[in-house]
C-alpha cells in the first residue's frame, strides 16, 4: 500500500479524555503538518481540563509489542515519545529503540500533569536518564521537569538552567531542549543544547494566561519535521514558531509552557 511508505511518526504516549493533551493533541499536531501517525498506547486516563482522575497504565510488554506492530507497518521517520507511567514501561520502550535506532526518537518526559497529578512514578526518574534518554534525539524539559530528573530545585536564572542542563547532557544524551515557558520576563526562550556545541537560543514573545498539552504540541510539532528530514536545529526552530502561533490563535492570552 502507498500509505505505508509515506514517513510516519509514531506517537507514543497516554490517553487523555479531555483531548487537551497527550496522544490527542500529538495526533492533531502531527497532521496539521501533513506527516502521518501511528500509535502506541501507554496508559489510559481518565482526565477533565481541570483534572486527573484515574491513570491505568499498560503492561509493559503490550505497549512494545504495539510500537514493533506500527514499525513493521509503516515507514517510521521519528518516533514522539510522551506518558510513559512505569518504570516497567521505560525498560520497554527503550528496547524497541534499540531494535529499532533508525527513527529519531524525540522525548517530551511527561512527570506530572498540569493540575500536578504524577504521571510517572518517582522511582522511575532515574529509570528514564538512565534507559531511555541516551536512545533519543532529543529530550524535551520544561524547568520543573529538568529539575526533577537531575534531583535539585528549578534553577532560577539562566546560568542554573544552564548548569542543569549540562549535568543531564553528561548522563550521555545526544541533545536537550530547555523549554522556558514556566520562567519569567518578557521573552519565552527555550535553549536546545548538545555536547560539545554552544547553545542555540529561541525565543518568541510571552503569552499571558495558560493552555494545557504545549509540552506535546512542541514536541509532536519537532518530530514531525524530523520526519520530513528537517535538520534538528530547523524542526525546533519550526516547531517552536508552531507552538506559538497555535497558542496565539487559539488562546491569545496563552502562556507557552
Amino acid at each position: 500500500m502507498a500509505l505505508r511508505r509515506e514517513p510516519h511518526v509514531l506517537v507514543v504516549g497516554g490517553s487523555d479524555s479531555s483531548g487537551g493533551a497527550g496522544i490527542a493533541r500529538d495526533i492533531e499536531t502531527v497532521a496539521s503538518i501533513g506527516v502521518r501517525t501511528c500509535l502506541a498506547v501507554t496508559a489510559l486516563t481518565v482526565q477533565t481540563h481541570d483534572t486527573v482522575r484515574e491513570v491505568h497504565p499498560l503492561q509493559a510488554p503490550l505497549v512494545a509489542d504495539q510500537m514493533r506492530a506500527a514499525l513493521q507497518a509503516n515507514e517510521v521517520a521519528a518516533i514522539k515519545i510522551g506518558m510513559l507511567a512505569t518504570a516497567e514501561i521505560i525498560v520497554a520502550v527503550a528496547a524497541v529503540l534499540r531494535e529499532y535506532p533508525q527513527p529519531l526518537a524525540i522525548l517530551d518526559p511527561v512527570l506530572a500533569s498540569s493540575s500536578g497529578r504524577a504521571l510517572l512514578e518517582a522511582s522511575a526518574i532515574r529509570v528514564m536518564t538512565r534507559d531511555l534518554m541516551p536512545f533519543c534525539r532529543l529530550v524535551t524539559p520544561n524547568l520543573t521537569e529538568m529539575a526533577l530528573l537531575v534531583g535539585t530545585e528549578p534553577a532560577t536564572d539562566e546560568n542554573g538552567v544552564l548548569r542543569q542542563g549540562q549535568k543531564l547532557l553528561a548522563a550521555g544524551l545526544q541533545a536537550l531542549l530547555i523549554k522556558g515557558g514556566h520562567a519569567t520576563g518578557p521573552r519565552s526562550t527555550d535553549i536546545l543544547l548538545r555536547p560539545d556545541q554552544e547553545p542555540v537560543r529561541f525565543d518568541t514573545p510571552r503569552l499571558a494566561g495558560s493552555m494545557r498539552g504545549t509540552g506535546c504540541m512542541l514536541a509532536s510539532a519537532i518530530a514531525a519535521h524530523l520526519a520530513k528530514a528537517s535538520p534538528l536545529e530547523d524542526s525546533v526552530r519550526k516547531g517552536k514558531l508552531f507552538a506559538f502561533d497555535r497558542l496565539r490563535k487559539v488562546q491569545p492570552n496563552a502562556r507557552n509552557s
